[in-house]
């Protein structure tokens, strides 16, 4: 065979791999998953976020006959994680479990190398409000009672969360903007290090998450104060801050992300077995359990919709956070 036909053939037959590609990819997108699924949570084990994640890590596995393996990467208030999952090959093979930070409030805070945009918003899990807790020798009883102490010795009182940037560092940003008191941040890796930390009295108090928070209270060495949406929860028992602190609204919440370039097929494919998952009431049951809300979102759209909005909030306070930050 000459130089020439050798070309020639070669030349064929890379445009007809080329052109089979996407029906190849096609294929691959229409069988998904037909591995093993990685969910990347950027906290420990033993926290909010690492209830939630198993739970629906569990169901989800069931829903697409794969094992959907779960993946704490935590530290650098959630980024790690983030980031591994930004880097991830865009395949529907690694999920994160993320919140209002990483639309936003990451990028203010830390050298990353993502961005919002790094993501595609694919469903809303849950939505919970956090708990505000104080270690009882503090004899911290009540908001008002807070409030009154801080304003009589700024600074003097510390407030412990699960990481810089995050929802529980924005929650008591939020409570100083609002009420003008000063309060020492400290941060710790992960919600459930926090929570202990004012247990063991090496912090006062802290915007936990409600598992967290209803972990570390059961100890009798915490009291939980009030909760942290606008309105009373239908889980927890304690009043809201905003019967204090008017206007005051903060609930944390968890959804699904994947990396940017991820197929649309598999985006649906993951928020209709999603979906499936919200709606089985052991799966309810077991999130309301670590009083966390079930809150399916309609579409992708629709969450993508709220992530930003979320993402813009959490931007603001975290803006505002700068200088509370070490």
């Amino acid at each position: 065979m000459n130089k020439s036909v050798r070309s020639v053939l070669s030349l064929g037959l890379a445009g007809l791999a080329a052109a089979m590609l996407p029906h190849a990819t096609a294929l691959a997108d229409a069988n998904y998953p037909t591995k093993p699924i990685t969910l990347v949570i950027g906290f420990p084990p033993g926290g909010g976020a690492d209830h939630v994640g198993r739970v629906y890590a569990n169901s989800l596995s069931r829903q697409l006959g794969q094992t959907v393996v779960v993946e704490n990467r935590p530290g650098a208030g959630s980024t790690i994680g983030a980031g591994t999952a930004a880097r991830a090959n865009p395949d529907g093979y690694t999920l994160y479990l993320g919140n209002a930070s990483v639309m936003g409030s990451d990028a203010a805070l830390y050298k990353v190398d993502y961005t919002p945009d790094s993501f595609v918003p694919v469903a809303q899990l849950t939505t919970g409000p956090m708990v505000l807790i104080a270690n009882v020798g503090t004899g911290i009883t009540s908001v008002q009672d807070l409030l009154d102490r801080a304003r009589k010795d700024p600074g003097g009182i510390n407030v412990a969360s699960s990481g810089n940037g995050v929802i529980t560092h924005l929650a008591a940003v939020e409570f100083m903007a609002l009420t003008g008191v000063d309060l020492m941040h400290i941060p710790y890796k992960g919600g459930a290090p926090a929570t202990q930390s004012v247990a063991a009295g090496d912090t006062d108090i802290s915007f936990a998450t409600a598992p967290s928070a209803k972990a570390i209270i059961e100890t009798g060495k915490v009291v939980g104060l009030a909760v942290t949406s606008a309105e009373k929860s239908k889980l927890l028992e304690y009043p809201p801050i905003s019967d204090t602190v008017s206007g005051y609204d903060v609930s944390n919440w968890w959804g699904v992300f994947v990396p940017r370039g991820t197929p649309d097929s598999v985006i649906e494919r993951l928020f209709e077995a999603t979906s499936v998952v919200l709606a089985d009431e052991q799966v309810r049951s077991s999130l309301e359990a670590g009083y966390e809300e079930v809150t399916p979102s309609g579409s992708t759209a629709e969450f993508g919709a709220f992530a930003r909005a979320e993402g813009e909030k959490g931007l603001r306070l975290a803006t505002a956070s700068v200088d509370t930050a070490n």
